[in-house]
């Protein structure tokens, strides 16, 4: 039986399951979980300690069909100025809870595209985080950069206020490509852009392809890719494009006839890996690559690799706190996520009070089971002494749990005295093994092909 028949066997080519950026799933948070609880886990946050930020710039001059993200389109600068303004009042809401000597691990402005603020905009913006809570020793600030949509000014803003990793989308460089998904981005204005921001001392730069898109072939990959690895990127990563027209309305404007049959969305993948791995880029989890002197391999190599809403990290702060509409914030209590509609995120900020609208408090074995998706996402192995020690749970209890995950996996995964583990061979499947080992109703989770 070849590799890909065994994997066509388990249900590789036809599940959807979640991508595993939280436990439980975003589908299962309730609006039990409210401000109240947000403000109660900030205060809970220990004096003098670190924690991530994250700002949501929920605006785009143009809206890419295949984005399933929560923006919205503007031509003005308008209610970008208004929403920037909403930004700053969250950020005092936010002073006024935080413990004492709190310091920032890692700062990220995403979107939507926050390289549409103005200049002045984001000098103003970065000043207003600064004075709420600083940069620790060793901290990065990234921001996500669209080559269409920055100048030099902006540019320069951005370095003045100390950005130190920028994270470019990337999606693929054919131009039949880019017109199938809305996205019109040359590699010209893309190598422009990221000759800009090294010409400004930015030496930490991420970049973003997908596979899986409309009309792609492993020939049309293997040219994107080969030209993103002339830019010299410091991490990578390679998505899988999930079209859910029924969540993302505009992606009905991808006919879902010229996307490739999920066999060739893993040949894809396998091609676009090859590559990197070939120009001497680690293989980091089941979908990044970095340099070996980048912070995510290095914490791959030590086994300090986490993940969490942006994917894989090194950042160890125990609080990712998510700041604007949608946003999402994880605490060692559980997670809480703003209002997403703009319009409710706006009234309740204005209101003095956060706009938490819903979220999940961590109960029963949902840290341990939290625990072990992430394990099997960053390392492929679960440590049976490690959960043990970090958890009130019996190795019978853990065998238990495993011998699913070997049932239906069968010699994709390995149980022995020592934990689990996933060899090479069986490494596409992770997500559905991980799925093994979620407790909640699945029906209401899967989101996106297996690969």
């Amino acid at each position: 039986m070849t590799a890909e028949s065994q994997l066509t066997r388990l249900g590789l080519f036809d599940a959807r399951v979640p991508r595993y950026t939280s436990y439980p799933t975003a589908p299962h948070f309730n609006s039990s979980t409210g401000p109240e609880d947000f403000r109660n886990w900030i205060n809970a946050i220990p004096e003098g300690s670190r924690i991530s930020l994250y700002l949501h710039v929920p605006f785009c001059r143009r809206l890419c069909w295949f984005c399933a993200c929560r923006t919205q389109g503007t031509a003005s600068d308008e209610p970008v100025r208004a929403y920037v303004e909403v930004l700053k009042a969250e950020l005092r809401l936010l002073q006024a809870e935080l413990p004492a000597g709190v310091t920032l691990s890692r700062l990220h402005w995403g979107g939507g595209t926050p390289t549409l603020l103005a200049p002045d905009l984001m000098r103003d913006l970065a000043r207003t985080v600064f004075d709420v809570v600083p940069m620790g020793y060793g901290a990065e600030f990234s921001v996500e950069i669209d080559p269409n949509e920055i100048d030099d000014a902006r540019l320069d803003a951005l370095a003045e206020a100390g950005m130190n990793r920028a994270s470019i989308g990337v999606q693929d460089f054919d131009p039949d490509i880019q017109k199938a998904i809305g996205r019109d981005q040359s590699f010209e204005v893309t190598k422009l852009a990221a000759d800009k921001l090294r010409a400004r001392g930015i030496r930490s730069l991420n970049a973003d392809i997908l596979f899986g898109l409309p009309n792609q072939t492993r020939a049309r990959i293997s040219d994107s890719v080969q030209k993103l690895l002339s830019l010299g990127p410091d991490r990578v990563a390679l998505y899988g494009y999930a079209h859910v027209p029924w969540m993302a309305r505009r992606q009905v404007m991808i006919p879902s006839d010229s996307l490739p049959r999920p066999e060739e969305r893993l040949r894809l993948f396998e091609t676009a890996r090859d590559l990197f791995v070939a120009d001497g880029y680690d293989e980091i989890g089941i979908d990044h690559f970095a340099l070996p002197t980048d912070g995510l391999a290095i914490a791959a190599r030590e086994g300090r690799l986490r993940r969490n809403f942006q994917g894989y990290t090194d950042d160890l702060a125990p609080a990712l706190i998510g700041l604007g509409a949608s946003s999402i914030s994880r605490f060692p209590q559980g997670y809480a996520q703003n209002a997403p509609s703009t319009s409710a995120h706006t009234k309740a900020i204005r209101e003095g009070r956060f706009s938490t609208a819903k979220g999940h408090a961590f109960a029963g074995q949902d840290k341990l089971r939290a625990r072990m998706i992430e394990a099997l996402m960053c390392d492929f192995r679960i440590d049976s002494a490690e959960m043990r020690a970090s958890f009130a749970v019996s190795d019978a209890e853990l065998q238990e749990m495993y011998a699913l995950a070997a049932r239906e996996f069968g010699g994709m995964v390995t149980v022995d005295a020592a934990g689990l583990a996933i060899p090479e061979k069986g490494r596409p499947l992770t997500r559905m093994i991980a799925r093994c080992f979620d407790a909640y109703d699945l029906s209401k989770a899967g989101h996106s092909p297996a690969v």
